[in-house]
C-alpha cells in the first residue's frame, strides 16, 4: 500500500523545529513571530502539530491511511503572501521580520517541505498495480481532457468521469475561479474489513486520479483530487487555474525574497 514507512514518518514529525515549550524557542521571539504572522505560528504549534503527532501514531498502528495524514498536512495553518499572482507587500515584510526574529520560521518551512514530500506518491514506493493505475489515469486523461483548457471545461469532463464509474455528484460550486465538486464514493466500504475504510476509494482509485493530476499540472491546471471524507461518505475535489499563490510555511522566506 502506498505510504511512507511509519518509523521514518515518526522520525520526521518528531524533528519539528518549533514544538511548543521547546527550550530552543525563546518565548518573547515566539510571541513576536505569532503577532507578525497573524496568529498562524501559534495555531500551527499549539493545535495543528499536536494533532499531527496523534495521527502519526494512529497511522503507525495501521488504523488510518496515508490519505488521512496527508489531508491534515495539507490543512496546515498558513500565512498568505500573495493574492493569486499579485504579491502582498505588507505580508511579505511581516514574514521577513518574523524570519529575523526567530530561526524557526525558516526551519519550519524546510521541515514542512520534507514532511509533505514524504506523503506524496513516490513511484518507487507504489506497487505494480498502483503504477499501472497511475499510468492508466495519465493515458486516459489525454482523451478525457482533450481540448479542455479552462477549469470549467475540465471539471465538466471530470464529473462525467466520476459518474461513469458510479460516483454520485452531490453538490457543485464555483468560487474565486475554483470549481468544487462534492460527491459520494460507492466503494467506500469495499474491502474495509481487511484493508480499512476508504482503501479502494483513496489508496487505489485515487492512483487513477493521480494520473489526471500529472496530466493537468503539465497544462497549468491545478486538480486537487478527493479529500475530506472523515466522518462522512461525502468527499470533495477542486479544479482551478494553477497560479503562483504563496503561503508560509508552504513557501520558505528565502523563496519569497527570491520572487520579490
Amino acid at each position: 500500500m502506498a505510504g511512507p514507512d511509519p518509523a521514518e514518518l515518526r522520525r520526521v514529525v518528531d524533528a519539528f523545529p518549533a514544538a511548543d515549550g521547546a527550550e530552543s524557542v525563546d518565548s518573547d521571539a515566539t510571541d513576536r513571530v505569532d503577532d507578525l504572522l497573524d496568529g498562524t505560528y501559534g495555531r500551527l504549534t499549539r493545535e495543528w502539530y499536536p494533532e499531527l503527532g496523534k495521527l502519526t501514531e494512529t497511522y503507525a498502528a495501521g488504523e488510518i491511511l496515508r490519505e488521512d495524514v496527508l489531508e491534515h498536512v495539507e490543512a496546515v495553518p498558513s500565512f498568505r503572501l500573495s493574492d493569486g499572482a499579485a504579491p502582498l507587500p505588507e505580508k511579505r515584510r511581516a514574514l521577513a521580520a518574523a524570519d529575523e526574529a526567530a530561526d524557526e520560521v525558516t526551519e519550519v518551512a524546510g521541515w514542512y517541505a520534507t514532511l509533505r514530500s514524504m506523503l506524496d506518491d513516490d513511484p518507487d514506493d507504489l506497487t505494480r498495480v498502483e503504477r499501472l493505475l497511475h499510468g492508466f489515469g495519465y493515458a486516459l486523461a489525454h482523451g478525457l481532457f482533450l481540448g479542455a483548457s479552462s477549469p470549467k471545461r475540465v471539471v465538466r469532463r471530470l464529473r462525467l468521469a466520476y459518474r461513469s464509474v458510479g460516483v454520485d455528484i452531490d453538490e457543485t460550486e464555483s468560487e474565486a475561479g475554483a470549481e468544487r465538486t462534492e460527491f459520494t464514493c460507492p466503494y467506500r466500504d469495499v474491502g474495509a474489513r481487511i484493508y480499512g475504510e476508504k482503501w479502494v476509494c483513496h489508496e487505489k482509485l485515487d492512483r487513477v486520479d493521480d494520473g489526471y493530476v500529472t496530466y493537468l499540472a503539465e497544462r497549468g491546471i491545478d486538480y486537487q483530487r478527493p479529500r475530506d471524507c472523515d466522518g462522512s461518505e461525502r468527499c470533495y475535489s477542486t479544479v482551478a487555474r494553477d497560479g503562483p499563490e504563496l503561503w508560509w510555511p508552504k513557501t520558505a522566506p528565502a523563496a519569497v525574497r527570491a520572487r520579490s
